[in-house]
């Protein structure tokens, strides 16, 4: 696709989803700026080794690199680097602000709460005080380039003086580690076993193939198995500098070229409580009418092998589409698919993310709770309305985020929520308030939009502390009056998932990486 984007302005992270060039392995580092100078100098060192959006080929692998690094900055860390207080002055309150003191906004409360957190994020145990100034994620392909490129980011570090390295991620058996590590669990699966980093999204100007617009776009009303389905969102949405859904540029800083191309991401390091979610998805499974795995499907959203619920209604229906699905990606990975294969393995693929809630209105095949259908509603908010409308995604398309990230650490024990596993999920949006901390405090730890009241997501809610593994958490799975099936209601469901570190930061483009390590920003 050719793009009306300047790509290598754009750091790599915004477009690519790594994982799907190979990159299985991830280390993020986290540094606090002592001398603005010295920050400066090291800025403009680090600027030659980060990963723009250049297109690459997934069908030449060769022109992949072995390893991706990006950075990013906390409101705290540009002021450090003695970024002018007028430019400060143009990022929102939420950004300034920070995560800490948004909690009560996005659900950081109890179990989630930052006295929880990570030793490296509370050093200062007030929520005031932001340690965090540089962020470096650092993608791989294999352990031994991702530690030489570590070890290139700290020996520039040294050389350079005035910022020093943050430790205090918890690790492996009350281990303290210096970065936060991450990698790919074999099959795709996150720790509850679903299947993760299905679904991409696709905005103008992005320089990936046109076909990713399928399910990764906004819905026109059309086909969602077609092109014609689905609409490009408007870059706005994700990057500062351009015209988002409203047609309108989104709140940035001065000056114009300091802003443009950047973004805003947010870092939360997430725990799975897995014994906890074995022992529920086993009391509610035996209760449960289709069975543990129907349960599990009924509050993801999606069978836990990737198939969507909407698409694929019957466990049958799923482990069969699942089945040829894999079986043509082990043939693929032994050489090239006959043509045959290919466009049937294309259209398989296809088959994850085309498609939309408009034949599921009332939430008879994917509930409306859900957790994927509350993550990404796409047009199934038209509540009340006999004739869709013109742009059926409207309620949902300023809501959109990318989300990146992998999973991180190993589950020993599947009975127990001891250890250090879980997320590391980090969400790109051009607007904090507007895209993720409204579907934090909306739709995973509110309902009204659903027409669910203060129900909250069966997964990423805050369901309060746990006592003997129930929270006080609650969903209902609507019946299918065709099928004369009646609702099931499930109560004090406990709380799955628990943050235990994360800030906000931005993404600068690569001219203002450019412009903080020359020092030369003038807001005026």
């Amino acid at each position: 696709m050719i793009s009306s984007l300047d790509l290598a302005d754009v750091q790599g992270n915004i477009v690519k989803a790594y994982g799907r060039y190979g990159f299985p392995l991830a280390r993020y580092a986290f540094f606090a700026i002592d001398d603005g100078k010295l920050g400066r100098s090291l800025v403009k060192k680090l600027t030659p080794l980060v990963t723009t959006s250049v297109p690459w080929s997934d069908e030449s692998p060769m022109d992949i690199p072995a390893v991706a690094v990006n950075i990013a900055f906390t409101y705290e860390g540009l002021r450090m680097l003695d970024v002018p207080e007028d430019t400060l002055h143009g990022f929102p309150d939420e950004f300034s602000m920070g995560m800490k003191a948004r909690r009560d906004i996005i659900g950081d409360t109890g179990p989630n709460h930052y006295k929880y957190w990570d030793p490296m994020w509370n050093d200062a145990g007030d929520e005031r005080i932001q340690n965090v100034h540089i962020m470096i994620g650092i993608n791989g392909k294999e352990d031994h380039v991702l530690e030489k490129s570590y070890q290139k980011i700290l020996q520039i570090l040294s050389d350079n003086g005035g910022v020093r390295q943050l430790e205090g991620h918890r690790g492996p058996n009350g281990t303290l580690l210096p970065y936060q590590p991450a990698v790919a669990i074999p099959g795709g699966k996150e720790h509850f076993g679903y299947s993760d980093g299905i679904s991409s999204t696709f905005f103008k100007g992005c320089g990936e193939s046109p076909r990713h617009v399928i399910g990764g776009g906004k819905p026109t009303g059309g086909d969602p198995r077609t092109i014609d389905g689905w609409a490009p969102l408007e870059t706005g949405e994700f990057l500062l500098g351009h015209p988002d859904e409203s047609f309108e540029y989104p709140e940035a800083p001065g000056p114009p070229l300091f802003s443009r191309n950047g973004t805003y991401m947010v870092y939360r390091k997430l725990h799975q409580n897995v014994g906890t979610f074995n022992s529920f998805l086993d009391a509610e499974g035996a209760k449960y009418p289709g069975g543990s795995e129907s349960f599990a499907a009924k509050i993801g959203g999606r069978w836990r092998n990737g198939a969507p619920l909407v698409t694929f209604p019957t466990e049958e229906s799923a482990n069969r589409f699942a089945a040829e699905l894999g079986a043509l990606y082990l043939k693929s990975q032994s050489g090239p698919l006959p043509d045959a294969d290919k466009d049937r393995y294309k259209e398989l693929q296809l088959q994850l993310v085309a498609f939309d809630y408009l034949d599921d209105a009332e939430g008879a095949t994917c509930p409306f709770g859900a957790h994927t259908r509350r993550a990404n509603p796409r047009s199934s908010l038209q509540f009340g309305v006999d004739k869709p409308f013109d742009t059926p995604g409207a309620l949902a398309n300023r809501r959109r985020i990318i989300r990146r990230g992998l999973p991180y650490g190993c589950v020993e024990n599947s009975a127990g929520d001891d250890g250090d596993h879980g997320v590391i999920m980090m969400v790109l949006n051009a607007d904090l308030s507007r895209q993720f901390e409204f579907v934090q405090q909306q739709w995973f730890n509110y309902g009204n939009d659903f027409k669910l009241g203060n129900d909250r997501d069966p997964l990423l809610g805050n369901h309060g502390f746990n006592v003997n593994g129930r929270g006080d958490g609650r969903m209902i799975i609507e019946g299918d009056a065709k099928t004369s099936t009646p609702p099931y209601f499930c109560g004090r469901i406990p709380t799955l998932v628990e943050t235990r570190g994360g800030d906000y930061f931005f993404v600068p483009s690569m001219t203002c990486l450019r412009m903080i390590g020359l020092g030369i920003i003038d807001p005026t």
